[in-house]
């Protein structure tokens, strides 16, 4: 039986052509190659699995492989890789300057990628400073954190910086759906939507998500067998909500509401993603906010439908009220009570204007 490999290795990418949603970084580090303007030290940072390790590695082998002719050639024995997570005592780091000092067998540099770097002791760092300021013409030092506040201000200053950022929705999607497309998995584009959300930023984590939902989906990814089993709220339930706000009928609210708590959701992260369904259907009123919604085609439509039936004076009014809502809830003797006011508050937002009306004739 063949071993299988996760997708975040068996899609890690091999070139900065491949790297997603990076361009500025990766078009900065080919133009330094290009024109020999590349430093010494250099500090990637930024989240988790927005491709800050797959970057250095990349690096180390483009600027070995002028004047070789095989593209394949990984230089193996000129990349050095520590994790300062376990290798972060003054020892380590005098090893590690003993090694630079001895220039590569093959190739024109020794790249040391030093990977969670924050992790180093006070006294690995003071060790590190010289070596790091001025290293010998051979040697280059790439950094990687995920906590740039952690790193002393001495090694920073010697430090060319790069900020690598979170990776959008948009382009998880995409590249999720590249992958999918490459298994021969059929998918809805709401599906990976929802896949890309749950990543919060990083493609590994996206790519993690993707193979977890192909197990238990199989070969044909739908939006209804994704939801079931990353058990997230997706958008039919705030739009069924919303309907019945808009109906002001609140007994089939607390119903919902009792619903939504029976399937293990947590009361906060439902009144969280009401607000934001609310601001969701505000920029849907107007084709120049339109791009600011970060939904799927499907949900665009439906998204689109709601915010015709709801005025703006409502979703702005409702917005404040679950917001609020959202601010008081840990600090609640009661959640559960909290949440059902914040919900009846809400379905008498239209029903007191019409009142209001109503005495006035």
């Amino acid at each position: 039986m063949e071993q299988f490999i996760v997708s975040a290795r068996k899609y890690r990418p091999q070139t900065f052509k491949d790297v997603v949603g990076q361009q500025a970084i990766t078009n900065t580090l080919l133009n330094a190659i290009e024109n020999n303007h590349l430093a010494q030290a250099l500090l990637f940072t930024g989240p988790r699995g927005v491709g800050k390790t797959t970057c250095a590695r990349i690096l180390a082998r483009k600027i070995n492989q002028e004047g070789y002719d095989d593209p394949y050639e990984d230089f193996a024995f000129n990349v050095f890789e520590l994790d300062a997570a376990s290798n972060n005592s003054v020892d380590d780091i005098r090893s590690l300057i003993d090694q630079v000092r001895i220039p590569p067998q093959t190739g024109k540099y020794k790249v040391y990628i030093i990977d969670e770097v924050h992790m180093l002791s006070q006294a690995a760092f003071n060790a590190f400073l010289k070596t790091l300021e001025e290293p010998p013409r051979h040697a280059i030092f790439i950094l990687a954190t995920t906590e740039k506040h952690k790193i002393i201000p001495t090694i920073l200053s010697r430090c060319q910086i790069f900020d690598f950022k979170r990776i959008t929705v948009k382009d998880a999607k995409e590249h999720l759906a590249d992958v999918a497309n490459n298994q021969g998995i059929t998918f809805e584009d709401d599906a990976l939507h929802i896949i890309a959300q749950k990543a919060d930023g990083a493609m590994r984590d996206a790519l993690s998500i993707f193979d977890r939902v192909v197990s238990y989906c199989g070969n044909n990814l739908t939006r209804q067998a994704v939801t079931e089993n990353l058990n997230v709220l997706d958008y039919e339930y705030y739009i069924k909500v919303t309907d019945l706000l808009l109906e002001n009928k609140i007994p089939e609210l607390l119903l919902t509401y009792n619903d939504i708590l029976a399937k293990g959701f947590d009361g906060h992260h439902f009144v969280a993603g009401l607000a934001s369904h609310f601001r969701d259907l505000l920029v849907s009123k107007n084709p120049a906010t339109l791009i600011l919604l970060e939904a799927g085609e499907a949900a665009q439509n439906l998204y689109g439908i709601q915010a015709q039936k709801a005025s703006q004076d409502f979703l702005l009014k409702a917005i404040d009220l679950a917001n609020d809502c959202d601010l008081k809830y840990k600090s609640s003797q009661n959640q559960r009570l909290l949440v059902e006011l914040c919900l009846m508050q809400l379905a008498s937002i239209t029903f007191d204007g019409e009142k209001k009306k109503l005495t006035n004739l």
